[in-house]
């Protein structure tokens, strides 16, 4: 069975890209995906041995989604910051605070259909798994998003300037 360890060194980097298209910024992606792989570690030996990341990003997701719903994340403002920032790695993309712009727009449901169908190329029935829906659902939300995504003109400009019309 693969350890918690080594599924969050082969991972990480694909759950924080994936929370940050979520959420829109470093810091609460990170909070998103250490809370969902606690979660996820107090449950370790339940999860199937051949299905982890499924089980992993089905928490990422529930939790986002219902932090949504919560509108409050227990967080408590404080005078002083305990470190300073980690570096984004994406600073010098023009694309990225576009995307941000374009999902941010979208209901939480209908981005993180988004994020799991195209951004992780997760297969419909995989996306419906991770959130505990139907695949009719996953389709007709993913429908809605991109014809929501395809109505933005930023977003339509710049991606005819890397040539992804």
């Amino acid at each position: 069975m693969l350890s918690v360890e080594d599924f969050i060194d082969r991972n990480s980097r694909l759950l924080l890209r994936s929370a940050w298209l979520l959420t829109g910024n470093w810091a609460s992606a990170e909070d998103l995906v250490q809370t969902s792989l606690l979660q996820s570690w107090l449950h370790w030996d339940e999860i199937k041995a051949d299905t982890p990341d499924f089980y992993v990003r089905r928490v990422l997701m529930n939790t986002f989604l219902s932090g949504q719903r919560r509108r409050w994340n227990r967080e408590r403002p404080t005078a002083e910051l305990p470190d300073r920032p980690g570096a984004d790695e994406l600073t010098s993309s023009e694309l990225r605070p576009v995307i941000w712009r374009a999902l941010s727009g979208l209901p939480a449901r209908q981005r993180a259909v988004v994020v799991l169908r195209y951004f992780n190329d997760l297969s419909e029935a995989q996306t419906a798994q991770a959130l505990d829906c139907s695949v009719g659902t996953v389709k007709s939300q993913a429908s809605r998003a991109l014809a929501k995504l395809r109505s933005i003109p930023e977003l339509q400009s710049l991606l005819e300037e890397v040539g992804h019309e």
